[in-house]
């Protein structure tokens, strides 16, 4: 007998009483990256030959800033673009994680470009190096009117993971570009030019702090970690005190795209019989207590007989 071809895009749907979770990130503009892009960019060059120009490390951390920045958004730009893909029969689960895998290598560069400007701030303050203030004074404010018109534009969507790793990108950038305003204020009038290296380092501490968060999200997301707002034993004891429910094994709880928990499992019931009402109280509870909504369990009868 020939068996007739399986409908690709009815392995993916769901039917009544399935998941209503989906596989694609819909409604996200690229709108607000596309511009963010664009703006940034057109500045970075600007920055990087004028940072170089006026020898100021202020200026020049900015603006590696502001490559970095281009380079976040255009892959914050290409993940959602990658994201909004449908399900295939190659990647089952969709491409939505690749806001997340963005959003990691997004940090990481960000970790090399504050390690880079920490080794020459260090360098610099033994021995300093003449500054052109007044240079560093005007590009700095430049960068900072554009720093605050690409930070109002990412705002406008905050659903993305990867879009608030830009927003923390661009937010460092115009701490960035407030530093060298300082440094060009301090050096034009004192000629004290320790303030150069002495604000990039300040600068640093903070863009660190804010990479971190955003790396240790994006990591726990692509190992498929337990949600924050779940907790795991929580989950495990109650799915234990269903009526019915003998024991519970292989218990996993994950992630399928940012908000949207799942959970699959083995669980040891009375009887097979049961199991019908045993599922529903199940996924009742869970959904109602933890919300999970997308469950995945697999029924044994006590002495290990499965469905």
């Amino acid at each position: 007998m020939t068996s007739r071809p399986v409908d690709p895009s009815h392995l993916h749907a769901h039917l009544d009483g399935d998941a209503s979770h989906s596989h694609t990130i819909e409604g996200r503009s690229q709108k607000a990256l596309g511009v963010a892009l664009g703006l940034t960019l057109l500045f970075a060059v600007i920055e990087v030959v004028t940072g170089f120009i006026s020898n100021s490390l202020a200026l020049i951390s900015d603006a590696g800033h502001m490559v970095t920045d281009a380079a976040a958004l255009g892959l914050a730009l290409m993940a959602q673009l990658i994201a909004k893909r449908p399900p295939s029969a190659r990647h089952s689960f969709g491409f939505v994680r690749a806001e997340a895998l963005a959003a990691f290598v997004n940090s990481l560069a960000m970790l090399a470009l504050v390690g880079w400007i920490g080794w020459e701030a260090a360098q610099r303050l033994m021995h300093p190096e003449p500054v052109q203030g007044g240079v560093v004074l005007v590009v700095a404010a430049i960068g900072a009117a554009i720093n605050l018109l690409v930070a109002w534009v990412l705002s406008r969507d905050t659903q993305s993971i990867n879009t608030r790793a830009a927003l923390v990108n661009v937010m460092g950038d115009l701490l960035g570009s407030i530093a060298a305003i300082a440094a060009g204020v301090v050096i034009y009038y004192t000629d004290w030019y320790r303030i150069d290296p002495i604000l990039s380092i300040f600068v640093c501490l903070l863009i660190l702090k804010s990479t971190v968060g955003i790396l240790r999200e994006s990591y726990h997301f692509l190992m498929e970690g337990v949600p924050h707002q779940i907790d795991y034993l929580e989950v495990g004891n109650d799915i234990a005190g269903i009526e019915g429910v003998l024991s519970v094994h292989d218990l996993h709880v994950w992630d399928m795209s940012p908000g949207e928990p799942a959970l699959i499992g083995h669980l040891e019931i009375r009887s097979l019989e049961e199991w019908p009402a045993v599922l529903d109280a199940v996924r009742a509870m869970l959904r109602a207590r933890h919300g999970i909504d997308h469950v995945t369990l697999q029924p044994e009868a006590a002495g290990g007989k499965s469905l």
